[in-house]
Parts: structure tokens; sequence; C-alpha cells
């Protein structure tokens, strides 16, 4: 019957495809819950979403829109735990802020050239590799920087998928001690709120939507998470009832956001690079620990509590070191912070000093030989 008509046929095989792997993250994350994994509206549909793209063979993306609705829901609810003391607090602790970043990133720029010996990669492609944050950019411009844009993305998002399993299960496993006792219903509860929950929903609703939009107009990094986040911020300075982001629309913007990357998976190409995709596992690892090492001192440094002097030098997964701390009690305000100030180090610095380092490297050989 289908057959007669081939456009209804492709456009149910087109919302199959989405629906698909939207049920199977939605089952893995209700696992994954309820064994109390950390994050696990995170981590759970990534892992679905690995599944899927490997039972198919190939990469599963699903529309862009799913991500950006999923990182602006997270940003929306960063918003409404964002304390104004952050600031202040970024700016007494500048020095040591500065310092932890400058030694993150001294790790990763070893880490990519690590990567690029031991694999037998290029130089070029072994450092934007190793770039943490804002993956989707480093790979568009690895091209034009001489690098494999193939293998900087299939290493990219491994290292992506990595950071997101690791970093929060770790966090957990080796400092105990760190309060999860909460799980209200509510991200932000308060008592003067006075408006209906229809209403809430549909505010929400309005800034993502409102978030997203100025994201893309003023070409901001992440632009669906940092446009709602500031739409967030606005909302909650100029509204006479506080807003509330109920639990679950929270799950649903993890759920969201793990799926997306889960299913970029490309598990023939990485099996291509087994030998680089090998040695990238274990330097990954080298390199959280290497994190949790700045972080830590940091912690000791600055008094700043454990779990958001650990995230806050995470080598990527902005959203998702977000949603971390935000679920652990963290000080969600002062990670974003630092991680931006990271981030946007990286975009202006990152790529000039990955093209002087290999020129560098090109013409000491060219010296020697």
């Amino acid at each position: 019957m289908l057959k007669k008509y081939p456009e209804i046929s492709l456009k149910l095989s087109k919302i199959t495809a989405i629906i698909t792997p939207i049920g199977l993250a939605v089952v893995v994350g209700f696992l994954f819950d309820w064994l109390n994994f950390p994050v696990g509206w995170l981590l759970g549909p990534m892992i679905a979403g690995i599944i899927y793209a490997i039972i198919k063979n190939k990469p599963q993306p699903l529309p862009p829109s799913i991500i950006m609705v999923g990182k602006a829901i997270i940003g929306i609810a960063t918003a409404f735990r964002f304390s104004p003391e952050t600031i202040s607090v970024v700016a007494t602790y500048a020095i040591p802020v500065v310092v932890s970043i400058a030694l993150t990133a001294a790790l990763s720029i070893l880490k990519g050239y690590l990567l690029s010996l031991w694999s037998g990669i290029s130089r070029s492609t072994g450092f934007l590799a190793s770039i943490p944050g804002t993956a989707s950019a480093i790979v568009a411009m690895s091209e034009e920087l001489g690098a494999d844009p193939i293998t900087v993305a299939i290493l990219q998002y491994l290292r992506l998928l990595l950071v997101v399993f690791i970093v929060p299960t770790a966090t957990i496993f080796f400092f105990p001690t760190i309060d999860q006792t909460q799980n209200p219903s509510f991200l932000l509860p308060s008592s003067d709120t006075t408006i209906s929950i229809f209403w809430n929903l549909l505010l929400i609703a309005g800034c993502c939507f409102l978030g997203i939009w100025a994201g893309k107009l003023l070409r901001l990094p992440s632009s669906a998470f940092l446009g709602s986040f500031l739409v967030g911020l606005i909302v909650l300075w100029e509204m006479p009832d506080q807003l509330q982001v109920p639990l679950w629309l929270f799950d649903i913007g993890l759920l969201l956001v793990g799926l997306f990357i889960g299913v970029q998976f490309d598990w023939e190409n990485a099996r291509k690079l087994w030998k680089a995709v090998l040695i990238e596992i274990g330097l990954v690892i080298s390199l959280i620990i290497g994190c949790f090492i700045v972080g830590y001192e940091f912690h000791n440094f600055t008094n700043v509590d454990l779990i958001t002097s650990l995230l806050s030098f995470t080598p990527g997964g902005l959203e998702a070191m977000i949603a971390t701390v935000n679920e652990l009690g963290g000080d969600a305000g002062l990670v974003l912070a630092i991680q931006l100030t990271r981030m946007l180090a990286i975009i202006l610095i990152g790529p000039g000093l990955i093209t002087i380092i290999v020129k560098q490297i090109k013409l000491t050989n060219v010296i020697s030989e």
C-alpha cells in the first residue's frame, strides 16, 4: 500500500528513525536512573545511542533541533541556579583560575603530541583532536588547518563520550562523601512561587525558543545552551513570580543531549583507526586524571567545594558537566563561568596556537634533515 505513496513512506521512515532511538533511550534512561547511576538520564541515553548506531553499522544523526532543545533546557536550568555571587568569586580567584586553565591546556597539547607520535596521524590532526570543548567547531575548521576532518571528528567525539561517561562516575566513586541525598521535584523550589504549572512551562518553552534564536543570532559557541542561559538570567531578574524547572523536564534535556552524542558514534571508521582509538582512550583517561589533579589543587588553594573544583576543569562536555554539578549539588554558576572562560580561550587562541606549533615542528624537522 505504502509503495504507491513514496512520499508518505519516506516520511514514515524518517519519523521511525527518530522515534526508535528515542524510545530506546527512554528505556535505558529509566534503567540507569533506577540503578542510581550518576546523571543516569544523560549516560543511559548516550549508551543507547551508541548501541543503536552500532546496530545500524553507521552514525544515525538526529535532527539538529533535538540537541538544541536539550541544550536549551539545560541552559535555562543553569540560569535558575546561577548566583550573582559567582562573578565576584571568579574575580577573586582570577589568578588560580587562569593558571589552572593554562595547566589543563598544556596537558591537552601534550596529549595531542603523544597521540600523533604514537599513532602515526599528522601533528595537526593529533592536536585538533585533543582540543577540549566545541567539538563541532573544531571539526569544521580542521580541513583548512591541514588536518584529516574524519579522524578529528572520530577522536573528538570519542573524547567527548569518554569524558561524559567517566567523569560523573569517577567523581562519585572516588569522592563518595559528596552529598547526593537531594532529589527535589524542582531544581529551584520556592515557596514564593504563585504562577501555575501551565504558565510556568509555557514561559520556559518561550525562554528556550528565544534563547535558541538569540544564540544563533549572536553566533555564540554552544548557541542553544548559552542563548537560553542568558535569556533565563534576564527572565529571573525581571519576573515578579519565580519560575521553576521540574526535574522531569531537566531529565528530558539530559536525554536529548546524551542520545544526540551517542548516535554519532562511527563504529566502522573507528575500526579502521583502531590503533589511534586505543591510544586515544588511554590518553583521554590520563588527561582526565591530570585535570582532576588540577581541580583538586584548585580546591585546596581556594577552598571552593570539591565537586565544583573537579568539574570546572574537565576536558570538555560543557553541558554534561553542568548537568552533573546541578545533580550533585555544586556551584553550577562557577563551573559554567570557568568552563566558558576555557571555551572562549580555546576558540580565540586554539587554532592559531596549533598552527604555530605545527609550523614550528615542521621547521625543526627540516633543519634537522
